[in-house]
């Protein structure tokens, strides 16, 4: 709770209009409890059997990720997975970089599939 408690700081100062906080199960009833209590934006993905992802921040960043998480992160598409790590505040360069990488890689699967 002290990391989701950081979290929650930063994004009270504006240094994050969205956060990912990723906790075990067992402890995001007190989260969302502390969100609401706070009157701040969240909605939680189910990770495993033991982790769960809380988003929250504005608004408008947390609904488009409500769009987002009907399935694994690890799933999203190349364009999804650019603007969610642009909203988290990564570096934009590393994101560009990602996005033509997972573009090619896609590419390629499909050329292969083709064949």
């Amino acid at each position: 709770m002290e990391v989701l408690n950081h979290h929650i700081y930063e994004y009270k100062k504006g240094l994050r209009n969205l956060v990912l906080h990723t906790m075990c199960g067992d402890e995001v009833e007190l989260a969302k409890e502390k969100l609401q209590r706070q009157n701040i934006e969240f909605c939680t993905q189910r990770v495993s059997s033991r982790k769960v992802n809380v988003f929250f921040g504005k608004k408008e960043c947390v609904d488009i990720i409500r769009g987002f998480i009907q399935k694994s992160l690890s799933d999203l598409t190349a364009e999804e997975d650019f603007i969610l790590g642009i909203m988290l505040g990564y570096d934009r360069m590393q994101q560009c970089k990602r996005y033509t990488d997972r573009k090619k890689k896609l590419s390629s699967r499909m050329k292969l599939v083709r064949v």
